[in-house]
């Protein structure tokens, strides 16, 4: 299986990116790409630019690398309740590539994280209710709630939310 996996953040330091990397190890025997949104940087959406300038080329190598994958492993970050700016404006340009949907109708499996006692669960459920209208086929989540309490070390280090994560990934057929 070729995952596809990265944060719905652009911070140097995302724990959401660290929540995903760490994951993304439980799919030892699996093709796992490992993305940094920063690299996919674009314009701030609008009517006008994209009929001026079009797609950005890194919208589109984005949206192939989607298309090329069997599965995406997304961890998002949560500001004010809803997704980041960068990733919002990210999906508003993926939805803009001609003739496909922004996730392909690829399956997803969600994640959140924060410092707080929620786990970024506002935008996993925004997201779990979107994703579906742009293509995607959400077959599991997980929230980690206490980010610095319970995750040190590139691990989850609180046994009781990694057997939440473990029974989620076999929830969803993607751990066994």
């Amino acid at each position: 299986m070729k995952i596809l996996a990265f944060a719905g953040s652009t911070s140097s330091k995302s724990i959401n990116k660290q929540l995903v990397e760490y994951a993304a190890h439980f799919f030892e025997n699996d093709k796992v790409d490992i993305l940094d949104l920063n690299d996919f940087e674009v314009p701030i959406y609008s009517a006008d630019r994209e009929k001026i300038d079009g797609i950005p080329e890194r919208i589109i190598a984005l949206s192939n690398l989607i298309y090329e994958a069997d599965l995406l492993l997304i961890s998002l970050a949560e500001h004010n309740g809803a997704y980041t700016a960068a990733f919002k404006n990210t999906l508003d340009w993926l939805s803009r590539v001609p003739e496909r949907k922004a996730f392909g109708s690829r399956d997803i499996f969600l994640m959140a994280t924060s410092p707080g006692g929620r786990g970024g669960q506002g935008v996993l459920e925004i997201a779990a209710n979107r994703f579906p209208r742009n293509g995607g086929n959400v077959i599991g989540t997980f929230s980690l709630p206490r980010f610095y309490e319970n995750f040190e070390n590139g691990e989850i280090v609180n046994a009781e939310y990694k057997s939440n994560l473990i029974s989620s990934l076999k929830a969803a057929n993607l751990y066994s």
